[in-house]
């Protein structure tokens, strides 16, 4: 018997397409939002469209019981682009949501909110927070910290760096972690508890105190089968790797200045007080496993 309906942005990214994939296997039919045409399949309507197309964003939220906002710029070259992506790309569906009726509304953060001076990034991610919180919507919002998984590439070439027997990190500091399937899951549970409105959750592999850079730059060399050197470098070689990556792939860096900015910072562990209450929710895949079988599914798909 279906649980209902989920309208999900950002369904065809990293996050997302875990989502996706749950949500139907837990009982969920899907309208899921996407740039271009996709094969229907069993528990999954594809709406054809984006954050700058209303018309799309009504169409996705029409008949929905919840709205699951995944959707975001991660990583652009200037503020304009995280604005544009992540406070009006917000501002839209949230408008829509209203519009279709569609009271329950998660959306998906990041532990970057806390620090808005830091980045870009940040910057835009507490001024979306601000648009859902300001909405007449039964909101929910989930702050994930540094995700990973099978699929990701945003940790690729940690792993990569791993195979070779080092790793180069930011400065010494504290990280917490999230597996793409315990994240997914929570987003799931969330969107049919109610009882969480207007709350705002920061979320993890439950490890207390978080991980270390080093321990977990460790972690990925036991995950890919080889003991490691770790190197530490200092914010401003981070700042010069940065601008070295922009020259090297431009627009496609993943080291920009802004995230070199927020990379550097010291502690990136959630806030116990903000933990999803256990009763709700429990992270499932710890992570020593899980990185071990993200590294066998980068074999699987010749990314190592």
């Amino acid at each position: 018997m279906s649980r209902g309906t989920l309208a999900i942005t950002g369904a065809t990214g990293f996050v997302g397409q875990t989502l996706v994939r749950l949500a139907i296997d837990d009982g969920w039919h899907v309208r899921a939002l996407t740039r271009t045409p996709k094969a229907p399949k069993a528990g999954l309507s594809w709406i054809n469209g984006s954050l700058e197309q209303p018309a799309s964003l009504d169409e996705l939220a029409q008949g929905s019981d919840a709205v699951i906002h995944v959707a975001g710029v991660v990583n652009t070259l200037d503020r304009a682009g995280f604005a544009k992506g992540n406070i009006d790309g917000t501002h839209a569906v949230v408008r829509a949501a209203q519009k279709a009726g569609c009271r329950r509304f998660i959306h998906v953060s990041s532990l970057s909110a806390r620090e808005p001076a830091l980045s870009n990034y940040g910057w835009s991610k507490s001024e979306a927070e601000t648009v859902v919180a300001n909405s007449t919507l039964d909101w929910t919002m989930v702050r994930p910290p540094a995700i990973y998984g099978p699929g990701d590439k945003d940790m690729l070439d940690l792993f990569k760096m791993a195979q070779h027997g080092f790793v180069l990190l930011p400065p010494t500091g504290q990280i917490s972690v999230i597996e793409v399937s315990d994240l997914a899951r929570l987003l799931i549970k969330l969107a049919e508890k109610p009882d969480t409105t207007s709350q705002i959750f920061e979320t993890d592999d439950g490890r207390a105190g978080g991980w270390s850079h080093v321990e977990f730059g460790k972690a990925i060399g036991a995950a890919v089968g080889k003991q490691i050197v770790t190197l530490s470098m200092p914010r401003g070689l981070v700042r010069v790797g940065a601008k070295l990556d922009s020259l090297i792939r431009g627009n496609k860096a993943k080291l920009t200045d802004d995230r070199a900015a927020y990379f550097c910072h010291t502690d990136w562990v959630i806030s116990a007080a903000a933990r999803v209450p256990p009763q709700i929710w429990q992270p499932q895949i710890e992570t020593t496993a899980g990185l071990r079988n993200t590294a066998r599914a980068y074999h699987a798909a010749g990314w190592l």
